[in-house]
């Protein structure tokens, strides 16, 4: 028995990729082209076995519309839509014309253009441009880290009760619990954990899934 998480070596990160269903060629190809395009930027898609697990937890969760806010070149949005079923719709926020040009030809290729509107403004106006109310099941958050509670009181009002949130980026590449790294970004990771933990409107879990991976569920 074990009262901690492991610590994971790139050995071990290797292993529990090798150990999780496998990506198919539209994801391997995805992967590859923005780490060409964007070798400076490719850090910000999420790993494999995080996009398998996130399409598992749409499929298990039974998620028929879901939201993402931050898009990049649409790993993330393939893996979501493949766990929505075939009349589910994913609304992506983005502010990039160039990456998500990568994003919607991938996404003609995974065959998920179809559920997929991708809205190209600042997520907080096109969020907070939506009806009032519950009328999404899932939600994700992967975007810049100073907005992210923004994000987060935008969209707990319009997730259904029992829905579910993730959010990204959650331990900052362990920077969280380093009192001598003071960025607005590190910072911002951090004031948004202390906000989600005492959000009374949720249940909250902080996973060591990639680089931290919050779930919280809309209380009933």
């Amino acid at each position: 028995m074990t009262r901690t998480s492991e610590s994971l070596s790139p050995e071990l990160n290797d292993y529990i990729v090798a150990h999780s269903a496998p990506v198919d060629d539209v994801l391997a190809d995805l992967a590859a082209e923005t780490e060409r395009l964007y070798p400076r930027s490719a850090g910000m898609q999420i790993g494999p076995e995080q996009g398998t697990f996130m399409t598992l937890l749409a499929r298990l969760s039974g998620a028929r519309d879901a939201v993402e806010v931050g898009t990049f070149t649409g790993y993330s949005a393939i893996c979501t839509a493949r766990g929505l079923p075939a009349d589910g719709t994913l609304l992506a926020c983005d502010i990039s014309e160039e990456w998500t040009s990568v994003a919607r030809r991938y996404w003609e290729r995974a065959g998920v253009a179809g559920k997929i509107t991708l809205k190209l403004a600042p997520a907080l106006e096109t969020l907070r441009a939506l009806p009032e109310g519950p009328r999404f099941d899932l939600a994700f958050i992967d975007a810049d880290k100073e907005g992210y509670i923004g994000y987060w009181d935008a969209l707990v009002p319009r997730i259904r009760p029992g829905g579910a949130l993730l959010v990204d980026n959650t331990l900052s590449h362990g920077r969280v619990i380093d009192p001598d790294v003071t960025s607005a970004q590190v910072q911002g990771i951090r004031d948004f954990n202390d906000h989600a933990l005492a959000d009374p409107r949720v249940e909250v879990v902080l996973l060591p899934i990639g680089d931290g991976l919050t779930l919280a569920r809309r209380r009933d």
